[in-house]
């Protein structure tokens, strides 16, 4: 009996497809259009119409704002997922072919719905699937998929290499294909710069469906898609990344102080000692409202990594940010893969495994906002902040990231960044 119940189980699951492509004219001429390249089985397994009974599981599947899944949003009228790189080339082939508009989406921390909503009708080319990894450290290079995440790229350089690395974003959940493309902020980039410096080779599909590496596309091309944002240029489907070394023992730190223990002085000096200072040390600061005393405060936290050991560490900080406080004994040096694990809040001892969970908190209705400034708010100015008790993220640049040639790639050079939430 086994044999035949699966039989029946395969049976209703690929007429609920049909029927599904059947009463949906538009998902019948992608399918179409899609048969020409590849296999007919094969097209409609990655498409999810809207009359599909998945297609809206699909779609939420990686968003990660509740503000662009209200009834009112707009959906995609298909939802394509290909799993191969010739998939994506038809896909781009036929969305053009049938006049839609193609949005990408890799996976990763989208809160605008730049990659899910539309004013217009519109196809989603969902790239989740890309996500192989292959590291090579006989040349020290890796080649990512789009569809994975920091996390399951960082982890699989650990696989690989305990002394290498790679400046990228500290949320594991990140996805690749968006992140490197947009730059590619990160706790090394003091040290390394950006992702993108770091970027030597990529695939790409262009406007005709053609997949193109770095010789093909060219230099201007190639030059594009590292920081002005890929999608506006083509699909990418992977990028081949340089790795950079890392010593055996890093060192972080974790440092809370309320207004009532000298927040304020520690902020204004920050601001000056953090694009100054080593360029191996990265300082970031949190300011955030609590309640202490059943009394509102703001509470600063700064959170660092330091490319070396404590005791060096100790002795820069005790010469340039005394107000910090740093010793030895709240300094942690540990791998650089368990400062991916602190910077990303889980709790010690957490296996690397726990980096491929590419499933993040549930979406909650939300705003994010950033700000650059050129030169330190002054006294006055934080304390107008403080009376605001609004949580902010500061990030610090500067170090590397300061010095590269303006003409190498697209970069906007700060001095303080700071992210309001």
């Amino acid at each position: 009996m086994r044999p035949l119940l699966i039989l029946l189980v395969s049976l209703v699951v690929f007429n609920l497809r049909l029927s599904s492509a059947a009463s949906d004219p538009i998902n019948q001429s992608l399918l179409r259009c899609l048969s020409q390249t590849i296999h007919a089985g094969e097209a409609s397994s990655i498409i999810y119409s809207k009359s599909h009974p998945s297609h809206s599981s699909v779609l939420r599947a990686y968003i990660r704002n509740a503000r662009f899944n209200a009834s009112s949003t707009l959906k995609p009228l298909i939802i394509i997922t290909p799993s191969a790189e010739s998939q994506v080339s038809a896909a781009v082939t036929c969305a053009q072919r049938l006049g839609f508009r193609l949005k990408i989406r890799s996976g990763g921390h989208d809160f605008e719905g730049l990659s899910y909503v539309a004013d217009e009708p519109f196809f989603v080319l969902d790239m989740f699937n890309l996500r192989a990894i292959t590291v090579d450290m006989a040349d020290e290079t890796a080649w990512v998929g789009v569809g994975a995440t920091l996390g399951e790229l960082y982890y699989n350089i650990w696989k690989n290499s305990r002394v290498h690395g790679f400046p990228a974003g500290v949320c594991p959940t990140v996805g690749v294909g968006g992140h490197i493309s947009g730059a590619g902020y990160g706790n090394m980039m003091r040290k390394y710069g950006v992702s993108v410096d770091h970027v030597v080779d990529a695939k790409l599909v262009d406007v005709n469906g053609r997949i193109l590496d770095r010789k093909a596309m060219g230099e201007d091309l190639f030059w594009a898609i590292r920081g002005g944002g890929a999608a506006s240029f083509g699909v990418v489907l992977a990028y081949k990344i340089k790795l950079v070394p890392v010593p055996e023992k890093v060192t972080v730190f974790r440092v809370e102080r309320l207004l009532s223990e000298n927040a304020t002085d520690i902020t204004l000096k920050w601001q000056t000692v953090a694009p100054t200072t080593d360029d191996n040390l990265f300082m970031r600061m949190l300011i955030q409202p609590v309640t202490r005393n059943k009394k509102k405060t703001v509470r600063i936290t700064v959170i660092a990594l330091y490319l070396g050991d404590s005791d060096s560490l100790v002795s820069l900080l005790s010469k340039e940010f005394p107000e910090l406080g740093i010793s030895k004994q709240i300094c942690n040096e540990t791998s650089w893969i368990d400062t991916v694990l602190q910077w990303a809040n889980f709790h010690s001892p957490t296996q690397p495994t726990a980096l491929l969970d590419r499933n993040p908190n549930d979406a909650n209705f939300l705003k994010r906002k950033s700000d650059y400034v050129q030169k330190p708010i002054p006294r006055k100015g934080l304390e107008s902040l403080w009376k605001k008790i609004i949580e902010k993220a500061g990030r610090i640049n500067n170090g590397r990231i300061l010095r590269v040639q303006s003409m190498c790639i697209n970069i906007i050079h700060v001095y303080y960044t700071r992210g309001i939430f």
